[in-house]
């Protein structure tokens, strides 16, 4: 398909995995704690003339088998799907260290990896004794992001960062202590990749959060800062939601359900 102008990006969400759940694992203060609802999982790539970034790598199969989630695709194969070829991809943004953000790195094996500081001194640090914020690591990836950066594959940022025309890296926390979101501009305007800084539309909507948190008032105040940087809530897209797969439209009639364009638009 036709790569969008220098600094202004094709923005793609692909899925690759789900999870049914109920509305106990999805809020602090779940309304109906029994009810259906499921997450999607789901990778993001932004696509201009000259430039590609990935923005996250999910998870593996044998991660997906370990936990107990529904394997769709290989991420890296469902990148191609839209034409991303991740053997040639040299920018991914990890935008934290979760099992499902930070795996498949050896998918990517020209790829230099943006994280924040305060993400890789979480990972790597005290904090990790709390199985409340290390049972969401992989420490085998964990393992392999600090060989890349002995490996200098790893680009460190301390804060916001502008990557290049149209990409800027926005510090979030909260959810771990080195979240951060992406923002891109498309032919819609910008639009913000909100990742984990808001799992689910209702999540921002009603400030009720996802449970897994760090630091709660830098969640709430997250959801504020997706809030002023975007044009209109029509332009945040979250992490996890499945409404994402019906409010855009689908890349073309054998991606339904698979990929949908953010840079255009949504039809519901």
């Amino acid at each position: 398909m036709p790569a969008a102008e220098a600094g202004v990006y094709e923005l793609f969400a692909v899925k690759y995995a789900t999870h049914g759940r109920t509305q106990a694992a999805n809020f602090v203060d779940p309304p109906d704690p029994h009810e259906a609802m499921p997450i999607d999982y789901f990778v993001w790539a932004a696509v201009s003339r000259t430039r590609t970034f990935v923005i996250d790598m999910g998870f593996s199969r044998e991660t997906a088998v370990d936990r107990g989630r529904t394997f769709i695709r290989c991420p890296a194969e469902a990148l191609a799907l839209v034409g991303v070829d991740a053997n040639t991809v040299k920018d991914v943004i990890v935008t934290h260290f979760h099992y499902d953000h930070i795996g498949n790195f050896d998918k990517f094996p020209n790829a230099d990896f943006h994280l924040q500081d305060r993400e890789m001194a979480f990972a790597t640090g005290r904090h990790m004794l709390d199985p409340a914020q290390g049972s969401s690591m992989n420490v085998d990836d964990v393992v392999g992001m600090v060989r890349h950066v002995y490996g200098k594959r790893v680009v460190f940022h301390d804060g916001d960062a502008k990557l290049a025309p149209g990409i800027t890296l926005h510090y979030i926390g909260g959810h771990t202590a080195g979240l951060q979101i992406v923002t891109v501009m498309t032919a819609r305007g910008l639009v913000v990749v909100a990742s984990d800084a808001c799992h689910l539309y209702a999540n921002m909507e009603t400030r009720n959060p996802f449970p897994v948190i760090f630091e709660k008032d830098k969640v709430l105040a997250g959801y504020d800062t997706l809030e002023r940087l975007a044009p209109s809530p029509g332009h945040i897209v979250p992490g996890h939601d499945p409404q994402v797969m019906d409010r855009y439209p689908a890349v073309s009639e054998e991606l339904e359900g698979i990929a949908v364009r953010l840079d255009v638009e949504p039809v519901n």
